[in-house]
């Protein structure tokens, strides 16, 4: 699976996603972009799933229609997601095309 993180998510996240390409905005020069632009572009180049701390995108993005599937988790603190790292994990693999989960923290 081709995972994108957006800005404000834990790189260290990663580490737990071994079977998988994770690559994030910073990394791809996105930073500047706005959001749908980043949806766009991350649908465009074949990503499966956005993972992101944006708890608002859903109510400043039409998602209706999107093959990208969207996790948010639901703080920034990595100490704290560390703790439900599994849960995290879980969400994102588990995610499908066009769904938006909520991972609350």
């Amino acid at each position: 699976m081709k995972i994108l993180f957006d800005q404000g998510t834990p790189v260290p996240l990663r580490r737990y996603l071994t079977n998988h390409t994770v690559q994030t905005v910073y990394e791809l020069r996105w930073s500047t972009l706005d959001d749908g632009a980043v949806l766009t572009k991350a649908e465009h180049d074949g990503f499966n799933v956005l993972v992101t701390t944006d708890q608002n995108l859903r109510y400043q993005q039409n998602l209706t229609g999107r093959k990208l599937a969207i996790v948010v988790i639901k703080s920034t603190a990595w100490p704290k997601i560390f703790s439900k790292v599994s849960g995290v994990v879980a969400a994102i693999e588990n995610a499908k095309p066009g769904s938006f989960t909520e991972v609350p923290i």
